[in-house]
């Protein structure tokens, strides 16, 4: 990746509805070699998908619980199916595998404390492999971005 690669994602990130020409133009190239440069970078990955934020409080959905997973045993089966299945669950927006005592954590958004409740009792404690949730409740957000430091 060069410095103009470089330019077109950070200009994708702030605005990912830019048109090709408006983006073309914002990093000085014209239109063909910009779309050739961003296909390129959806190609290995770099750009993996453009996506509209939305807010969870106006959304209605008021509750972010970070949840720490231990599980009862660490096979392979195990691993891949609890994350296939979390991965399937809408109201686990960011899950992470993680090292030190939790094996993963999840973020879960959820409209109150009793949805999340009967998440808990009726999904979570059900996935593959879960022998203990440890639920945090998040006070406030002061900063949720998608936007990577490039």
């Amino acid at each position: 990746m060069d410095d103009t690669d470089i330019k077109i994602l950070r200009k994708l990130q702030e605005r990912p509805d830019l048109s090709m020409v408006e983006l073309a133009q914002e990093v000085g190239l014209s239109h063909t070699p910009c779309w050739r440069r961003v296909k390129q970078l959806e190609a290995i990955g770099a750009i993996r998908e453009r996506a509209i934020v939305l807010d969870s409080k106006v959304m209605g959905l008021d509750i972010s619980v970070f949840a720490h997973v231990k599980l009862k045993a660490h096979d392979e089966d195990t691993l891949e199916m609890l994350e296939r299945e979390a991965c399937d669950r809408p109201e686990i927006v960011d899950c992470f595998s993680m090292s030190g005592e939790s094996d993963y954590i999840f973020r879960i958004v959820v409209k109150s404390i009793a949805e999340y409740e009967v998440f808990l009792k009726k999904v979570l404690l059900h996935l593959p492999g879960i022998a203990s949730v440890n639920s945090h409740f998040a006070l406030k957000c002061l900063k949720r971005t998608t936007k990577l430091p490039i």
